[in-house]
């Protein structure tokens, strides 16, 4: 019994350790975030800023003096818990990016960050592309054309089934050596 309790000791104390670490970021929600919309603007663009931070008031005072575009007020948002502002990129900014900040009537303050850039148009969206092609994660080559890969994995799993049933079905009898 002493040998089964000990790794199920473990197993309790890790499983309790990392619950614990994943208490504060359920907790965290979506406070300190500022939404940029769009991230990426050229001079002369109307900038919208979002954020969770400001709570069910929904009020508080955006800067945007680092590129400057001076204060914003923030406004309740159409969505719960929402807190909504405009400011413009001024014609004279120059490309670079700039810090912007909400300080919420709550306390509580967010930050963002406004790539800006001359020529071409606003990215209205964040440019993040997703994964392309075939992930390459072990295993054994089944997301892709490769039977070669599939047979060996399989092999693998199985060795690795056989050797446990037999040092199992030893330690059972009581066989050494």
């Amino acid at each position: 019994m002493r040998t089964t309790a000990r790794p199920l000791t473990a197993t309790a104390l890790a499983a309790l350790c990392l619950g614990a670490l994943a208490v504060p970021a359920a907790y965290a929600g979506d406070y300190g975030t500022l939404d940029l919309s769009p991230s990426t603007a050229k001079p002369g663009t109307s900038v919208t800023v979002s954020t969770r931070a400001c709570g069910p008031d929904g009020r508080g005072v955006g800067d945007a003096r680092s590129l400057g575009a001076g204060e914003f007020k923030l406004r309740p948002g159409s969505h719960k818990d929402l807190a909504v502002g405009t400011f413009r990129v001024p014609e004279h900014t120059k490309p670079g990016t700039y810090g912007i900040v909400v300080a919420c009537d709550n306390g509580r303050t967010a930050a963002g960050d406004l790539v800006v850039r001359h020529g071409g148009a606003p990215t209205h969206h964040p440019t993040h592309v997703g994964p392309q092609g075939h992930v390459k994660t072990g295993v054994g080559g089944s997301v892709g054309p490769d039977a070669t890969r599939v047979a060996a994995g399989v092999a693998v799993l199985a060795g690795a089934l056989a050797a446990g049933a037999w040092a199992m079905r030893r330690r059972a009898s009581g066989g050494h050596g």
